[in-house]
């Protein structure tokens, strides 16, 4: 999985859509009966969640980031110096962990977990009441026809690459362990668009692994194929990109 994400931090840190501060503020709320509470990020990337997770938090909170890319954790640990960083994967780590946390997260990782095992291992190192949240921002293709058009170039183009690759019910797989012993899951939703220049576009796009697999399959030629997909839907050089983001909160019973 490294080799997915090695090399790509920089444009993934600076193009990559954040997360509705709203998700943070629920979040937060849900934790203030804990006196101390510390928060494992996994899969943490360059630290996006954590960038709407610090302000919402005490102060006083510790946080812990782990992810398989070296360079990733490279650019977090920049940004972040006072996180404890980790080079791992995520379901090796929590269950290594010796100590209960109150917050575990998955933004934007959850679909490369085995996600089984993940869950469980959340499960298992969460102390009661605790946190499991799993954050996921979705282009909504079906709110333009640029960005179906975009997913069509994808699926044309990078290697078993499909639209619906995180088309699976993340409520239940949660439900499965948590609410057994007591706990439940709740999920929320926001809608809300972007306005994105079309370079920036090209370079995020340049960030995410199915384009990857296309230039690799292809060369770096089928950025262009992305630029001028870009060029010919752009309004005064920029394109209104639309999401659909989705804060999945499994609680330990």
């Amino acid at each position: 999985m490294h080799q997915k994400f090695d090399g790509l931090s920089d444009d993934y840190d600076l193009y990559r859509p954040r997360y509705p501060d709203d998700f943070f503020t629920t979040i937060a709320a849900r934790l203030t009966q804990f006196t101390e509470v510390t928060v494992v990020d996994t899969g943490a990337g360059t630290g996006i969640a954590l960038e709407g997770l610090m302000p919402a938090l005490d102060g006083s909170t510790r946080y812990l980031a782990v992810d398989v890319s070296q360079g990733m954790v490279d650019k977090g640990r920049e940004k972040f110096p006072d996180v404890e960083w980790t080079v791992d994967g995520a379901e090796e780590y929590l269950e290594g962990l010796s100590q209960q946390v109150q917050l575990v997260v998955a933004a934007q990782a959850y679909q490369w977990m085995d996600r089984k095992r993940y869950v469980a291992a959340a499960h298992t190192v969460l102390a009661p009441g605790g946190l499991l949240a799993v954050m996921q921002n979705n282009r909504d293709h079906t709110a333009s026809v640029f960005l179906d058009a975009y997913e069509s170039l994808l699926e044309a183009h990078s290697p078993g690459y499909g639209r619906g690759y995180r088309d699976f019910d993340i409520e239940a797989e949660i439900a499965t362990k948590f609410e057994p012993s007591g706990g439940r899951v709740d999920t929320h939703v926001a809608r809300w668009a972007r306005a994105v220049r079309v370079e920036d576009f090209v370079r995020m796009s340049s960030s995410s692994t199915q384009v990857q697999r296309a230039i690799v399959e292809e060369g770096e030629g089928f950025l262009d194929l992305v630029r001028d997909l870009c060029t010919e839907h752009a309004r005064d050089g920029s394109l209104e990109v639309a999401y659909v983001s989705e804060l999945f909160l499994g609680t330990r019973g």
